[in-house]
């Protein structure tokens, strides 16, 4: 039976973490929203800002049709004034041209419900209404779209007007009221092809008759279809410009962030020794920040993991060495009976436990002293005082073996770095130490500190024999010993010059090997810290 559970693979210290590939980073990816879908959804909802508008064009037909009413409420008053102080054999005439002018109908009823004149007897008509059934497909949809549209912003449809062959005046109630009002009287309906059909009463002076006007706006509905139309067009380039521009910008940003993050979940995964990061030089944005400084963060992680690698090598083969030679004197302790050489061989258990302790205290402080300098507090440290209190030390070291000191004392507060005092005492001391080891009885080691410039520099020379220029780099390095002749073999680890380095390192200074500045034989160690700024 197969298991659910994901795989797991061994960290070679004892635990397992999951494993993971490329497809399971893709499937976390699709797994959210990705930054794509988010682009794209916050420039469309921009855009539904601009869609708002269709709630502006109908509040745009609104006031349009109001105007409209307030228009034909004005014509039929004037016209009834008109027809009122006309002649008789006039009104007829009349009544023909205003509505022929006024492109409407106009009707005069009694109040006996009988209708007194029409325009458009004897003239052509002014509007006409038309049968949806009669017309095109196309106008059907139209018409579909403008019901959608009245829906969406929650317009009220107005009453439909079905005309009929003959209309008395109980076919108006707007006329009868004006009647029965004696004021003018506005109706709104909505034609049989969905025009806004418009109709006025206004009644003459005699009280016993009315005017009526009417109209298929058709030019309202036409005009507001064409702004809808216009602003459509001006939606849907909106939008496509808007994605492509969205899926331009993604491009210049997901795209890189995901082979960022697969570049990365690579090193994580360390299935490659060279893993390629991109480091976008094109790039001059935050990206390209980004880039460069995962590819810098990835470069220095694979230097620390080759460091670390070389470094347990170099554990691995100086360890062998000493746990050799305690092996064998072990095994030899059965096989010896003559007790010198049993107490000789003892001897040598003894150094050699003390060669592994010194070791394995060296190499233990190797190992956290970049750690341990990276969670330091720094301080302003004078090392002109710090290495005046380690004088009496020096002194009592160097009388063993007949060899002077000499201190060159800055001012005080001249000569001030920032550091971790115990750290940068240590540095000092181990040089120091190794110079009075190589100088000869009788030999001088002169010690000095100043500040140079922006530099706060400690120079410390010996009498000894000095380094090989072709040495000068290789005594740094971990475990290599260039030791006086006649010293005790085993008494050093090998590690001193290596953690001085990695201190005044970590102190962002630098330590170099000359020749005296004399000329004469011996070594000088010159060791340069950044200087506090007064």
């Amino acid at each position: 039976m197969a298991s659910s559970a994901p795989s797991r693979r061994s960290t070679g210290l004892g635990t397992a973490l999951p494993r993971s590939d490329e497809r399971d980073l893709a499937i976390r990816w699709s797994g959210r929203l990705s930054l794509t879908a988010r682009i794209l959804a916050v420039n469309i909802f921009a855009l539904a800002i601009l869609a708002g508008s269709l709630f502006y064009l109908d509040s745009f037909r609104h006031r349009t049709i109001q105007a409209r009413m307030e228009q034909v409420e004005t014509e039929v008053r004037m016209i009834a004034d008109a027809l009122a102080v006309a002649p008789a054999s006039q009104r007829k005439a009349l009544l023909v041209r205003l509505g022929q002018d006024s492109r409407t109908r106009l009707r005069v009823y009694a109040r006996s419900d009988a209708k007194l004149m029409d325009s458009w007897d004897g003239a052509p008509p002014t509007y006409t209404l038309r049968d949806p059934k009669a017309e095109p497909w196309t106008k059907d949809a139209a018409r579909a779209l403008d019901r959608i549209v009245d829906t969406l912003v929650g317009a009220r449809r107005p009453p439909r007007y079905s005309p009929a062959s003959t209309e008395p005046l109980s076919h108006w109630p707007e006329a009868q009221a004006a009647l029965a009002q004696g004021r003018t009287t506005t109706e709104l309906r909505r034609a049989p092809e969905g025009t806004p059909f418009l109709s006025a009463a206004a009644p003459l002076p005699d009280r016993e008759s009315v005017l009526l006007l009417t109209v298929n706006a058709r030019d309202i509905r036409t005009g507001i279809r064409s702004e809808r139309l216009t602003l459509g067009f001006i939606l849907v380039g909106t939008i496509l410009l808007s994605v492509l521009l969205s899926l331009f910008l993604a491009r210049t940003i997901a795209r890189p962030l995901r082979r960022l993050a697969r570049a990365a979940h690579r090193v994580r995964l360390g299935r490659a020794r060279e893993v390629d990061v991109p480091t976008l030089p094109a790039r001059r944005d935050e990206i390209g920040l980004l880039a460069r400084a995962l590819h810098d963060m990835t470069q220095s992680l694979r230097y620390r993991i080759d460091a670390t690698e070389a470094f347990a090598a170099d554990v691995t083969h100086e360890l062998k060495n000493p746990l050799a030679s305690l092996r064998s004197a072990v095994d030899s302790l059965d096989r010896v009976e003559d007790p010198a050489l049993r107490r000789q061989l003892l001897d040598v258990v003894r150094q050699d436990v003390v060669r592994l302790d010194r070791l394995v205290v060296d190499i233990a402080e190797v190992s956290r002293l970049d750690a341990e300098l990276s969670r330091a507090r720094f301080e302003p440290v004078d090392l002109g005082c710090a290495i005046e209190s380690l004088l009496g030390l020096w002194e009592t070291r160097a009388a063993e073996r007949d060899v002077r000191i000499a201190f060159a004392r800055p001012r005080i507060a001249t000569a001030v770095v920032m550091g971790e005092e115990a750290r940068l005492i240590r540095v000092v001391d181990n040089i120091v130490d190794n110079a009075i080891s190589f100088s000869p009885p009788g030999g001088l080691v002169e010690i000095a500190a100043a500040r140079i410039g922006d530099e706060v520099i400690v120079d410390i020379e010996d009498e000894g024999t000095g380094v090989p220029e072709g040495a000068r780099e290789a005594i740094f390095n971990r475990f290599h010993s260039m030791r006086p002749e006649g010293e005790a073999f085993g008494r050093h680890s090998g590690l001193g010059l290596a953690i001085a380095k990695a201190i005044v390192e970590g102190h962002d200074g630098r330590i170099e090997v000359e020749d005296r500045h004399d000329g004469r034989p011996g070594a000088r160690f010159v060791i340069r810290f950044p200087g506090v700024v007064a």
